[in-house]
């Protein structure tokens, strides 16, 4: 697997067998160190009730004091404890969800990235190569002395094409072994050569086949009409004769198969009385390298990209024909939530014990529906757009808060802190304007808080309490 596939690195992930042994060491190392805390607070107690065993009022007054004390913690205990099991259980789901998320996500680029990659087909320039006799000296000892030797020697050159005209008509198939899509390539092209040449009249016409191809079929180069054979076995290289002054045409045709785009190199030539066709006959077809073409004429289905240069123009970089596929947007957005959401469910809790009187059952049934909600968001938002589910399931959410209230000023103001504090927070992070949903959520809870607290207008009766 990928390493962009495989989570987000630092985050616990409880699906992971080995993450879950270390999570399980770090219980154990916690409960023994609580255990510690305990029997050292006993043992502090009990020396400070032996070191007033003399004085009995003061001991006394010590041991009523303490006990109180005690009361009030262990009142609050159980909320606490309830909450922090709710939080620490919450994180490690939010954290593992995420994770999956986050892999889900890279896991679809991927695969979108690959239905497009592998080798291009891309076809070079033809070039017609001749051969002259250039002088040069070099200098070297005989019989100790230094004498300078002339001679000749073959050097290539190559003459500028007089004209290219190029029809390409390409289909996609799908590659099922490698889940990709491939080009079906009909190539045609007639090319014009002149030899501007004074004493030169022999040449070579050499065109290759394309680069990147799986399959080659039907390969032929024609002058004048008349088909041209092939020396040597893959030497695509073919000799003519062309008096100075004179001119003639070639054709080359061939269909093949492979890449998941094709190109036209000009190979570092001079592109004078140039134009290319291409015909992609499949959708989401788009020209490649930036090269724009002089034309661009929508078919149907099929879209034609016409390529014409006149004058003499030289072209960098090769141009063509590639899949354009649909980008995929706004990754990352799920993942980011999810880790957020224990803080959201905290500011969520706080805001229910400052409104309404809740006790612990309605703590745990609450915390339930909150994570079910986003393990819901999880897996509903791989179909449906986020905001759309989130909608819906708060919705939902907004309904079973409405019971934490005993009767309808309890329940309103339970559904005021759902929306202040779980509804419009998520829902800030999941749209482009996060900053201002959050601040319109965090000024609502404040509005909330003060009428509530300070200025009786929301005040709730004896008979709402539970």
């Amino acid at each position: 697997m990928p390493e962009q596939a495989q989570g987000i690195p630092g985050i616990p992930d409880l699906t992971h067998p080995t993450e879950l042994l270390q999570f399980g060491t770090h219980i154990l190392k916690g409960s023994l160190l609580l255990v510690f805390i305990v029997i050292a607070l006993g043992i502090a107690i009990a020396l400070l009730n032996f070191s007033l065993r003399r004085n009995q009022a003061e001991q006394a007054n010590f041991i009523d004091e303490w006990a109180i004390r005690y009361s009030q913690i262990l009142s609050g205990l159980p909320h606490l404890t309830l909450i922090l099991i709710l939080l620490i259980a919450g994180f490690f789901l939010c954290s593992t969800l995420s994770n999956r998320y986050h892999h889900w996500e890279q896991a679809k680029v991927a695969q979108v990235a690959e239905s497009v990659a592998g080798d291009r087909l891309e076809q070079i320039a033809p070039q017609i190569r001749y051969v002259v006799q250039v002088p040069y000296s070099y200098t070297t000892q005989v019989n100790g002395k230094i004498v300078k030797v002339n001679e000749t020697r073959e050097e290539n050159r190559y003459l500028t094409l007089a004209g290219s005209q190029i029809q390409v008509k390409i289909d996609q198939t799908p590659d099922v072994q490698n889940r990709r899509a491939t080009y079906r390539v009909d190539y045609t092209a007639d090319y014009k050569v002149v030899n501007q040449l004074k004493d030169i009249d022999s040449f070579f016409f050499e065109t290759p086949p394309p680069n990147g191809y799986s399959l080659l079929s039907n390969y032929k180069v024609e002058r004048d009409g008349n088909r041209l054979q092939q020396t040597n076995p893959g030497d695509y290289g073919f000799p003519f004769r062309l008096q100075p002054g004179e001119e003639t045409s070639f054709r080359v045709t061939y269909k093949t198969q492979g890449g998941s785009r094709w190109v036209y190199s000009a190979n570092g030539q001079l592109l004078q009385n140039f134009r290319l066709v291409a015909t992609a006959n499949f959708p989401g077809a788009d020209f490649a390298s930036g090269i724009v073409p002089t034309e661009i004429a929508g078919e149907g289905q099929s879209t034609r990209f016409t390529w014409v240069f006149d004058d003499n123009v030289s072209v960098r970089n090769p141009f063509g024909v590639f899949t354009n596929t649909n980008p995929v947007r706004n990754t990352g957005v799920l993942p980011r939530l999810l880790l957020l959401a224990p803080a959201i469910f905290l500011w969520w809790i706080l805001l229910l014990y400052l409104s309404i009187p809740i006790n612990l059952k309605n703590i745990a049934v609450a915390g339930g529906i909150f994570f079910a909600c986003l393990l819901a968001l999880t897996y509903t938002s791989r179909i449906m757009s986020p905001q759309f589910a989130w909608t819906l399931i708060s919705l939902v959410l907004l309904v079973l808060t409405w019971g934490l209230g005993t009767n309808i000023r309890a329940s309103l103001a339970a559904v005021i802190c759902t929306i202040a504090g779980a509804v419009l927070p998520i829902f800030g992070l999941l749209v482009s304007y996060s900053g201002l949903t959050l601040s319109l959520a965090g000024f609502l809870s404040a509005v909330w808080l003060a009428i509530r607290h300070w200025f009786s207008l929301y005040r709730l009766q004896p008979q709402d309490h539970q």
